[in-house]
């Protein structure tokens, strides 16, 4: 396993699209080793391939320690509903925070590092996640989901 360097706003990367994964082999599983190491060592809650300069539609994701991580190949949103307006991050945009509008709940679709299909739902901070991580995949960056940037005064509170 290896730490990798986090691409920050501002790179051309984190704007484009990603390809969706055909090859399940020994490579993807060294990116997925990877990006887990990376988000941890940056204490982050999830990160897209991207973020580690690789244009592919992966995502690792955990919301809590002591639960699994997530690991989410070709991931799609198949439902989501309600509303939720919280503070968000990315490691991509260091010390910046913005309050965003997400769904509260969201069902996803994707595959695992083999290729099976599995589906999984989260809420609150899973469904934020979720939604966050996938819109990397798309080249979008959460400022531009937030209601409004917070200030240096409101995140230090």
């Amino acid at each position: 396993m290896a730490i990798r360097n986090i691409i920050l706003e501002g790179d051309p990367i984190l704007s484009k699209k990603c390809r969706k994964v055909e090859k399940f082999d020994d490579r993807l599983a060294q990116l997925i080793e990877d990006m887990i190491e990376t988000m941890n060592v940056n204490n982050g809650v999830g990160l897209a391939a991207p973020q580690v300069g690789v244009l592919k539609d992966v995502v690792v994701i955990q919301v809590d320690k002591d639960k699994n991580i997530l690991e989410l190949i070709n991931p799609e949103i198949i439902k989501s509903d309600g509303v939720q307006e919280e503070v968000e991050g990315c490691l991509s945009c260091p010390g910046e925070y913005g309050i965003t509008k997400r769904p509260m709940h969201v069902k996803i679709k994707a595959m695992d590092r083999l290729g099976n299909e599995c589906f999984y739902e989260g809420e609150g901070l899973l469904a934020r996640a979720f939604c966050h991580e996938i819109d990397h995949l798309s080249g979008i960056l959460f400022k531009s989901r937030t209601v409004r940037m917070l200030e240096r005064a409101e995140i230090d509170r």
